[in-house]
């Protein structure tokens, strides 16, 4: 049994996925201030797996560490379907997709939780206007200095993931013209966007102390970078993505994060390398996913030419190749080869825009995409 077995017991590669639903009333498809009723009832059934957003219309989610994407794909399945069944009692919805294509951050309520009037508090209309709905995936690492290590070289593929899960493209009933319009929004806080390179764990450290110290922040679960060193679970936390509307899209991207880093540690092990490209050179990448997604052009900057974003996706896929059967993945990294071909979430909708000329008719496309190939849960056997 080799280290890169999921069944092996020293495995460190293990992946959980945290999701973001929004509480949507499909009669009027608006956002409803609801994660206070549901939370008593979510949490006697799936305990530390629900928790509450700063605005009352945000449920998260979290699954537990899992070894493969196949247990991925049972905890993901469950907790959408405990979670729109919760919402179901209430007559609502929960909706997945980086913004709510019509609903403005001024009618929504705040969770009244010291944590969050502590954030409003120093972040003030930012913090209000951060109606934005993400999924983050944890990889699992085997210590401190590989994560660094693995931080330095995967932050060169996060502008490709932001293009696959866009899904954003609406704010406050407009057609924004950029595919993940959350990225934007997101990018107005500190401590965001695609994080620079370090020497090492102990540069890092002094990074997070020097910030503490100076009391720009008080624990480094501040630094908000697009993949970040968790500070507490020992992973390496991708936090680029907007919500996947559909299961299947969630799954391939938690799946190529697992592959991905599995193939650069096996390259680390071989001493073979990826380069590590400046956080400049990566940004200008960014920029174009969020503007354009998969629709767009990236640059490969080893080539110093402009590519198609799908052609670049199928060039991940390809570079995994050789780990996905060993990780049991196969099916749901090559599942983004669907994703080019589909579109991202975010072209889904505008097609429905253009076709309808009308945003409930998104959210009801939404609400239905959502919940494809997810059953509801029976809430009566978790009493």
């Amino acid at each position: 049994m080799s280290m890169y077995d999921p069944m092996s017991p020293d495995f460190p590669f293990t992946i959980g996925i945290e999701e973001e639903y929004q509480v949507v009333d499909p009669e009027t498809r608006e956002l409803r201030s609801y994660i206070t009723q549901i939370l008593d009832r979510g949490q006697t059934i799936l305990r530390e797996q629900i928790k509450p957003e700063m605005h009352q219309s945000i449920v998260e989610v979290g699954t537990n560490p899992c070894r493969t994407i196949s247990e991925a794909r049972a905890e993901v399945v469950k907790l959408r379907g405990t979670i729109a069944s919760l919402a179901s009692v209430h007559n609502l919805k929960i909706v997945a997709a980086g913004t709510h294509p019509i609903s403005s951050w001024m009618n929504q309520e705040i969770t009244p939780f010291e944590r969050y009037k502590g954030v409003v508090e120093e972040m003030q209309q930012l913090a209000l206007q951060l109606l934005i709905f993400g999924m983050h995936v944890h990889v699992g690492m085997p210590n401190d200095d590989v994560a660094i290590e693995l931080m330095n070289v995967a932050r060169y593929i996060l502008p490709h993931l932001l293009a696959l899960s866009s899904s954003s493209p609406f704010w406050m009933g407009r057609n924004t013209g950029f595919k993940s319009y959350r990225a934007s929004i997101f990018s107005n806080f500190p401590r965001t966007g695609i994080p620079p390179s370090f020497h090492s764990a102990s540069e890092f450290q002094s990074y997070i102390n020097l910030l503490i110290n100076t009391h720009s922040i008080d624990n480094g679960k501040k630094i908000w970078w697009d993949l970040r060193p968790h500070p507490v679970f020992g992973t390496l936390e991708f936090r680029v993505c907007d919500i996947a509307t559909k299961v299947e899209e969630c799954l391939a991207l938690a799946a190529v994060m697992q592959a991905l880093i599995v193939k650069f540690y096996r390259m680390f092990e071989q001493n073979t390398t990826f380069r590590v490209y400046r956080r400049a050179l990566i940004n200008e990448n960014k920029w174009r996913a969020q503007r354009y997604g998969l629709e767009g052009k990236l640059i490969d900057f080893g080539k110093r030419t402009e590519v198609d974003a799908k052609a670049l996706v199928h060039e991940i896929v390809e570079l995994v190749d050789d780990v996905v059967d060993e990780l049991g993945s196969r099916k749901e990294v090559e599942y983004l080869l669907t994703m080019c071909e589909q579109g991202s979430s975010a072209d889904r909708q505008l097609h429905v825009f253009k076709e309808t000329n009308d945003l409930k008719a998104v959210v009801d496309n939404l609400i239905a995409e959502t919940m494809e190939g997810v059953p509801m849960v029976d809430l009566g056997a978790h009493e």
